[in-house]
């Protein structure tokens, strides 16, 4: 996990800088749009997620923020960039998933209206128990530059494709392809969490009912998309940044361009954050260990 952690920050700086070099560089408002627009903004939410999580010991405020602010920071972004149509439509597709994770999110009681109180992710309070970081002082430095710093400064990457598309290059068939895949996509990641939250709940209610467990037994949703590969919501949430980022080709020309640190890192985070959740999971589920070896994390018929 440390690991892991070491390579991300390693990666949030190289990674940005070289591919800022690569390709095509920003023309003026471009630069104007992610420096003069977005620096403040992006450190303020920073400044924000820090402060209250420190305050409050719930360090879930990046995770209350993931779904809604990229939708602000798109249509900020594309409100300075002119509302070009390709900008207007990259927005309004991180719109459709910023509105359905936050659904997701809110009904496993993530808000409340003490806007800092809510469900904070399991996997922190088990971090925060473990050698080095049970140490106060250290848990602060890495809730500054892991979890409020990083993961945001990552939100904000990989919603920057969207300024590709300042200028008046028209949209395109390719432009509808992606679309298409874009809300494909978002919708197989609504199916797949709404498979945990049926297993769930009924897992709960038979155990407060008292009634026998039979197939929920085993305590991990292991059955429709959940069959196919270990983490289906996490697969698609890459591949939805992913297609994202297949806007700015379009919009640029290039393979490879400036934009692509944001989906690069992404992939990278869900490595990472599936290690240590398959590591809680495995002690926690006697049959999940079998359960790894018979199905794919993210990629279905395959090893990953």
């Amino acid at each position: 996990m440390l690991i892991t952690i070491l390579l991300l920050i390693f990666t949030v700086i190289v990674l940005p800088l070289v591919s800022f070099y690569v390709g095509t560089p920003l023309t003026e408002l471009q630069y104007s749009i992610l420096v003069d627009h977005m620096t403040y903004v992006v450190g303020a939410v920073v400044a924000y997620c820090f402060i209250v999580g420190e305050l409050t010991r719930n360090n879930s405020q990046v995770d209350k923020l993931w779904s809604i602010v990229p939708i602000y920071y798109v249509w900020h972004m594309a409100a300075v960039g002119g509302f070009t149509d390709r900008m207007v439509l990259m927005a309004v597709l991180v719109t459709i998933w910023g509105v359905r994770l936050t659904y997701n999110f809110a009904r496993r009681g993530a808000y409340t209206w003490k806007f800092w109180a809510g469900e904070e992710d399991y996997r922190w309070e088990i971090l925060r128990k473990r050698p080095g970081f049970s140490n106060k002082v250290i848990w602060a430095l890495f809730n500054l530059f892991f979890i409020s710093a990083y993961q945001n400064v990552l939100i904000f990457l990989f919603t920057v494709p969207i300024v590709t598309a300042v200028g008046d290059k028209p949209l395109g068939i390719w432009d509808v392809l992606l679309s298409l895949i874009y809300v494909s996509f978002v919708v197989i990641e609504f199916i797949a969490d709404q498979q945990q939250w049926t297993f769930q709940q009924e897992k709960y209610r038979r155990i407060n009912a008292g009634e026998p467990l039979g197939e929920y037994a085993h305590g991990f949703v292991r059955t429709g998309l959940w069959g196919l590969v270990r983490h289906p919501n996490y697969a698609m949430e890459q591949s939805i940044w992913i297609v994202f980022y297949f806007f700015s080709v379009v919009a640029t020309g290039e393979w490879i361009n400036w934009s692509i640190a944001g989906c690069v890192l992404l992939v990278i985070l869900f490595k990472g954050s599936s290690d240590f959740s398959e590591e809680i999971s495995a002690e926690k589920y006697p049959e999940y260990k079998e359960y790894q070896k018979k199905v794919p994390r993210f990629i279905p018929f395959t090893k990953f």
